[in-house]
Order: C-alpha cells, then structure tokens, then sequence
C-alpha cells in the first residue's frame, strides 16, 4: 500500500530553518516517508522542489509538520482544515499557545505519530461572510478571531450586533472581537475578555475599548449566527482575519460569523490545558 507524503510548512526567515529542514527531511526519509515541502521549506533543501501553500491540501497529504510560531499554524490552519489534514505544530516562537510541542520533542512525538499513539484534538472555526449591498463580497475562515475595528486614527466605530437574528445590543468601541475557545487566549484575552478552554461549544464576543463601561464580554453558543453592522460615519473600519488577512469596510457593511464546516486538527502532545496555561502564562509560579 502506497502512503501518503507529509507535508513540511515553516516560517519565513527562521535561521535555525538552514539546519533544521534538512534534518527533518532526512529523518522521515529514512523511516520510508515522501516529503512534501512549501517554498519556504524547499529553499533550505538542495534540488527540492516546493509547492505553494495554497496547493498542499490538494496533494492530499498523511498529516503537515508547521514549524513556527502561533501565527504561522494560523496561516496553515486555514489553508488545510477544509481537507481535514492533521497538523503537528512545532513551536519556534516565544509564547506558542498553539504550537505546544517544543522543539527538543519534535522526534519524539512524530515516532508517536507514525505510530499513529498521537492524541488529535479538533478546534472549532469560523466562518465570515463580507456582505455588501446585500451581496456577499469576501468569505473567510478563521481559527483564533474575527475583528472589526476602526483603523489607527479614526475616531470611535459604531457597531450593531444581533445574534440570530435579534438585535442584542449597540455600542461605540475601538473594535468588536468574535472569538473562538482557542481564540480568548488571543487578542480577545488582551482585550479583557475570559479564557475558554478549547472543548467549551462558544463563540466569545470581546468589545475593544468601549464607550460604555457597562458592555462587557459576552459568550454566545457556537451554534449561533452572529451579524455585526458598521455604523462608521465616514470614519476609517477594517475586518481582520486572525491578524493576518484584512479588507476596508464601508459604513453599513455587514459582519456575518458562523462556526465553520471544517474543524483544524491538532495533533498534540498528551497536556492538559491549564498545564499549557501554566507554561505559557506563568500561572502558578511564585514571585
């Protein structure tokens, strides 16, 4: 029986990358697996031949090795959940909420996932919906959030919510924040809002520096359907997708957010996840 190849996506200008992609390819070579590299990836390995990202779910890979940080895994994430291929997310980073498993245990776990003894853990996403005139502009995906706010030097946006379709309430903010239980440690958790462990079925809505005192963060079912019209008066408003992916708003242009098909597969390291909060928030630690 033929295997399918694994996949090897990294992030841009990591200089241990020279060193390490070589190794890695060598290593799952030698245990009789095909690699499938990004260009990222190719351009530290001699004569390989890389493929864009946007083309890797299409060759139908086992399961991808991320090596980076959170923001790489998020850009992987949604390119490879619609093809419902496993992720093992290498931390290179600082913080590395997602990418859990440090480098020093990258072979070690990739044995077990080989061996097919390594947990999958499955994360809800969102799906956007730009909708313009009545008319669906841009559609998106997203792992951590959904954020609509004003742009550096505008003045305060106004934002109409409604969840399944009942108006829930009006407030003028810096921004609004639709979030996912893997999202709250994100910029929902900078904006005051709670920490949801990741099986929690939610969808968080995080209001950025309100007008109001009294509108708080509010935790909907991730069943819910939750719109968000921009009331912007000319002022500058931007839709931002898990911090990397944007487009200008128009006064009126409605937000539409939904939990997505498709769920990003992690393959994990067996830590609970206040083990990860403890590691990566200091909680617990003495002064």
């Amino acid at each position: 029986m033929t295997t399918k190849p694994i996949a090897i996506l990294s992030k841009p200008a990591k200089p241990e990358l020279s060193e390490l992609i070589p190794q890695l390819t060598a290593w799952l070579e030698e245990h009789g697996r095909e690699v499938l590299l990004d260009r990222q990836s190719a351009s530290y390995v001699p004569q390989a031949a890389g493929i864009e990202r946007s083309q890797v779910a299409g060759r139908d890979p086992e399961f991808a090795i991320v090596l980076g940080g959170d923001g790489t895994l998020l850009s992987a994430a949604r390119a490879l959940a619609p093809a419902d291929i496993p992720i093992l997310a290498v931390n290179l980073g600082s913080l590395g909420f997602l990418t859990e498993v440090p480098l020093k245990d990258m072979y070690s776990t990739l044995e077990k996932v080989l061996a097919c003894t390594c947990p999958i853990d499955e994360r809800t996403m969102i799906a956007c919906d730009l909708i313009r005139d009545g008319e669906v502009m841009h559609s998106y995906t997203a792992l951590n959030d959904v954020v609509v706010n004003k742009s550096a030097i505008a003045r305060l946006v106004g934002f109409d919510l409604s969840i399944d379709n009942r108006q829930s309430f009006t407030l003028k903010a810096d921004g609004v924040i639709v979030a996912t239980p893997t999202g709250s440690t994100a910029y929902s958790l900078a904006a005051g809002g709670p920490v949801l462990m990741p099986s929690v079925q939610s969808f968080l809505l995080t209001p950025v520096c309100p007008h109001s005192l009294t509108h708080r963060p509010v935790v909907v079912p991730e069943n819910s359907a939750i719109s968000i019209v921009v009331r912007s008066n000319g002022e500058a408003a931007f839709l931002t997708i898990d911090g990397q992916v944007g487009q200008p708003l128009k006064d009126g242009d409605q937000v539409v957010c939904r939990k997505a098909e498709h769920a990003v597969r992690l393959l994990q390291m067996k830590q609970s996840f206040f083990q990860v909060l403890r590691e990566k928030l200091k909680w617990g630690e003495r002064e």
